[in-house]
């Protein structure tokens, strides 16, 4: 067996040192991005957040089974390591030993455990892969797209599965070998026992039958085996740097390592700042950029190093496909598929071959992904003749750039935290803010913010218009209070609040409550203007910030602290992003003012008598939920005002952290969905199938993009702000009283 162990000697070398090779062109390739501050600091702090996610596995936690069959093959993955250098020495002694822990029960147990966890779990990984995996019929382009694994490269995908499948039984097999050897001689019987073979003592019963030099080769064939198994591995991986569903075992560890977050949260709230120069952008400094400086992402080195790192780091499982509102409505864009495409143009342009290698064809993959990434339209024209050039066109096509709703569900899903939204805003901002390239309807929302300060292009005048008819007057700052140290809030209207007739509604049942709750407040009036959002999440981030300094400094000027919003986007950005400008304040939601207001008894809600109840259904907004975690609040409110008497609060197939986007976000409520299904459109099919009268929500965006699509469609359930439910509730209690009143008042009528 002596040549054997040599020819696993040489082919490890050989192994090993592509796998090396690999492992140096990737980190060439990363250290190439563009500085990424503040992603390696502080160490202790990271390395316990990485370790903890690894561990907890919590970005499963809508996929139970996958969760903890791939929580299996990882641990088996880490544990089995060790037994690869053992294997070398069983080659030509069977009874060989790791040092120190080789015979230790304790160790054997965990290796013996989770090589059958190992098996059970890419056993479950395997069946869940041809569950979901797409058709293959012919031709390619009548592939079935919804499958979260659409455009993922199959062959790599079942090589690793099947190289992990292979070692584990060869350990198996060995293990059981090597009790029938050691139960066969009366000296060595006891560490033969079941207590160093817990799970395969009844495998070793079966070949105790044999001959006691067939079994020294029979664990010695299988040593070999699982070298050259686990070699070829290491080979194939090293020589396709762009094989990533094996490469993610090593990287994703660094990638979780360097996450946006520091709390483990997804990278969703603010916006990644824009770096200029590797510093975040701030418009107040702008006369000391250099003349040359660049904004946003145009090439591949603009990223970040940690935006390269995510590209490398794919699994290509398509979790992010799998719920993008955009992909699931017939849109070009899959997150997957942008991740995949620039991982390979990243591949074609840093890599020591680049000069020579057109980027759709550096990596060994199959050419379903190229495919895939034609036909979704996430792949442009030809990049040979691009390297080192634009992004938009030739590798991403802009219908992919623009689709994109920034709902952050995708980011949510990413189990290696790669970063796509901000990604894509990063690309946005180098098309708006150095090309001067996005949709044409862009171009009038941006006039409108600049020239009017709201995105509607409404006069300032008709910012005080949902106030008429109100019993009661609304103090503005400046002219009715001096300052805001005199009244509870700040009511921020925000421009849909203030310009859109269906949000108008929501702005005066929020004015309403708070005056029936005895909470004092004032308003901006004329002098408010957009936070910004919409310009921010369309890539200009010079006008977002030019409209972020001026309301800060306003704001200041008047006192500011408790900020009251009715818009999640409103909320997101000025508690979010203006802490990136230096300015801090305290906001609230409107159904997180409310129910507190409930709970303390400052309102009395009485819900429908039983026989006037009808079901309702919530739809989460992006903003409020996934990106500021706010699930409750609206879900108590509703509760307090309607389920009582009997209605029924009915979940959509998505909602809570999977909930769908309504279409509006990304700056999307400005531009029209040529390509596909509407969102707003699929999102109320949603609805209608729940059987619900009312759909509930609380943003305005969501209230203007699903009324939409409930005026185009009889059994669409109407639309309504969970405020104005909970002032139909108001009403109900306040009428009660009256005609108790009225009942308990005795009559002075005489004949």
């Amino acid at each position: 067996m002596m040549v054997v162990l040599v020819v696993a000697v040489v082919y490890s070398v050989i192994g090993v040192w592509l796998f090396a090779r690999g492992a140096v062109r990737l980190i060439v390739q990363v250290r190439k991005g563009s500085p990424s501050p503040g992603r390696l600091l502080p160490v202790g702090r990271r390395i316990g957040a990485t370790i903890t996610e690894i561990l907890s596995h919590r970005r499963f936690t809508t996929r139970p089974v996958a969760k903890v069959a791939h929580w299996c093959v990882m641990v088996s993955f880490v544990l089995l390591v060790p037994t690869l250098a053992a294997a070398y020495a069983q080659i030509v002694d069977a009874h060989a030993e790791l040092p120190i822990v080789g015979g230790w029960a304790p160790w054997q147990w965990a290796v013996e455990l989770f090589s059958w966890a190992g098996l059970a779990g890419i056993i479950a990984l395997i069946i869940i892969r041809l569950r979901f995996s797409e058709h293959d019929p012919e031709p390619a382009a009548a592939q079935d797209w919804r499958s979260r694994f659409y455009g993922s490269t199959r062959w790599q995908a079942w090589f690793v599965e099947a190289v992990i499948a292979a070692v584990i039984l060869c350990v198996l097999a060995m293990t059981a070998c090597r009790n029938a050897l050691l139960r066969q001689d009366p000296a060595t019987a006891a560490a033969g026992s079941w207590v160093h073979f817990p799970t395969t003592y009844w495998l070793g019963s079966m070949v105790m039958s044999q001959p006691g030099h067939v079994l020294e080769l029979s664990v010695g064939w299988f040593a070999f085996a699982k070298i050259m198994i686990s070699m070829t591995w290491m080979g194939v991986v090293g020589a396709g740097i762009t094989m990533s569903v094996a490469w993610h075992r090593f990287l994703s560890i660094l990638n979780v390592y360097a996450r946006r977050e520091l709390d483990g949260t997804p990278a969703l709230g603010a916006a990644a700042p824009m770096l200029v120069d590797g510093k975040p952008f701030d418009i107040r400094q702008i006369d000391d950029l250099a003349a040359d400086a660049t904004f946003g992402v145009n090439t591949i080195t603009d990223f970040g190093w940690k935006g390269l790192l995510d590209f490398a780091s794919c699994s290509e499982c398509g979790r992010c496909q799998d719920v993008c509102p955009a992909w699931n409505t017939g849109k070009p864009l899959s997150p997957k598929l942008f991740t995949l495409a620039l991982r390979d143009h990243a591949a074609a342009t840093l890599g020591p071959a680049a000069s020579k290698t057109p980027a759709t064809a550096v990596s060994p993959h199959s050419d379903d992904l190229l495919t895939a990434l034609a036909r979704a339209g996430a792949a442009g024209s030809d990049d040979s003749a691009n390297r080192g050039g634009q992004l938009i066109g030739p590798v991403i096509n802009p219908e992919v750039l623009w689709a994109c709703t920034t709902c952050g569900a995708c980011t949510v899903q990413c189990p290696v935290d790669i970063e796509h939204v901000d990604h894509i805003l990063d690309l946005r901002r180098g098309q708006v803010m150095t090309s001067a390239q996005f949709p044409e309807e862009f171009g009038g929302m941006f006039s409108n913010l600049e020239q009017r300060a709201n995105p509607w292009g409404q006069p300032a005048r008709k910012r005080l218009d949902w106030t008429r008819g109100l019993d009661f007057t609304v103090p503005v700052v400046g002219r009715d209070v001096a300052d805001l140290s005199q009244v509870d809030y700040l009511f921020y209207v925000g421009c849909a609040g203030a310009f859109d007739e269906r949000a108008g509604k929501t702005t005066r049942a929020v004015a309403e409550l708070l005056h029936t709750a005895g909470v004092t407040f004032a308003i901006l009036g004329k002098a408010e203007s957009c936070c910004g959002d919409p310009a921010r999440r369309a890539g200009n981030e010079a006008t977002y910030q030019e409209l972020a300094v001026a309301n800060i400094e306003q704001l200041h000027q008047l006192g500011a602290d408790k900020i009251l919003v009715t818009c999640p986007h409103c909320l997101n950005t000025l508690s979010n992003e203006y802490a990136q400008l230096g300015a801090h304040f305290n906001l609230v939601h409107h159904t997180q003012l409310l129910n507190r207001l409930v709970r303390e008894h400052r309102l009395e809600l009485a819900p429908p008598d039983p026989g006037e109840a009808a079901p309702i259904t919530y739809h989460d907004p992006c903003y409020l939920g996934r990106h500021n975690g706010e699930y409750e609040a609206p879900r108590e409110l509703l509760g307090a005002a309607v389920v009582p008497g009997g209605a029924d609060l009915l979940e959509m197939a998505h909602s809570g952290p999977t909930s769908m986007c309504c279409g509006g976000g990304g700056g999307r409520m400005w531009t029209e969905e040529k390509i596909g299904t509407r969102i707003n459109t699929t999102r109320m099919g949603e609805a209608t199938a729940t059987g619900a009268t009312t759909l509930a929500t609380g943003c305005p965006y969501c209230s203007i993009m699903l009324g939409d699509a409930a005026s185009s469609d009889e059994a669409a359930p109407e639309v309504r702000d969970v405020a104005l439910m909970v002032l139909d509730s108001v009403h109900r209690a306040q009428n009660k009283h009256l005609a108790a009143a009225s009942a308990a008042t005795p009559s002075t009528d005489t004949d």
